[in-house]
């Protein structure tokens, strides 16, 4: 029979590594780079192999060229310490945790391989892309930080909202993204009441608050006079 460790190598070498490429990633076996005239935008594959089993994940890390006098690309799976940026994929996705895969025996055992595929190509990438285009340009910039919105997060908690993952400002406006979809009126009710919270600061660098789903699609904005 078939072990998990030979299915997840398989399932590496001649499903999941040749998808990434069709994405536009480059690199072979465990870590990958997309490629960019001014950052190092990396995947590495991150693997808690036992007797029995591999669970594994993706690390995402962003580095400026400038940064990087090497030949060769950063590593992915090292913490250099000047990174623009580094999480895991979990981080990016809704639940905002650390998600694991593991490869089964059994008919369905590519369906994790998918899955993280999908985590990446809808998630972890577009993050990349984003922060880098953000840190070439970078207007506002983040409004608070992750620690900065632990207060707002436990109110929302308490109301059962999901969180709100970055407050970042743009435009004139402070942009909060989240895991909320449109027809939640809950999610609205709570995050209209933020909202007032932060315009009531007075920061004249914002007149407006845009809830944005983890996808980066309009939900509600909310303006001083409204």
């Amino acid at each position: 029979m078939t072990t998990a460790h030979e299915l997840h190598a398989t399932g590496l070498r001649e499903h999941l590594a040749p998808a990434l490429r069709a994405l536009g990633l480059i690199g072979r076996h465990r870590t990958f780079v997309l490629p960019d005239d001014t950052h190092w935008m990396l995947l590495g594959l991150v693997e808690r192999p036992t007797a029995d089993r591999v669970p594994f994940t993706f690390g995402l890390s962003l580095v400026r060229r400038a940064d990087w006098a090497a030949d060769d690309r950063p590593d992915p799976l090292v913490r250099y310490g000047f990174e623009v940026w580094r999480a895991r994929v979990g981080e990016v996705l809704p639940v905002g945790e650390d998600v694991w895969w593991e490869v089964l025996p059994g008919p369905r055992w590519q369906l994790p391989l998918d899955d993280a595929l999908a985590a990446v190509r809808d998630y972890g990438l577009p993050e990349l892309r984003r922060r880098a285009a953000a840190d070439r340009s970078p207007v506002g910039g983040p409004y608070l930080s992750p620690a900065e919105l632990e207060d707002v997060n436990a109110a929302l908690l308490t109301a059962s909202v999901a969180r709100v993952q970055r407050a970042e400002l743009a435009a004139g406006a402070l942009v909060l993204t989240g895991a909320w979809t449109r027809g939640d009126g809950v999610a609205r009710t709570v995050l209209a009441g933020a909202a007032r919270g932060f315009l009531s600061a007075g920061d004249e660098r914002f007149r407006a608050v845009r809830c944005l789903d983890t996808l980066g699609r309009e939900l509600w904005t909310f303006s001083r006079s409204a």
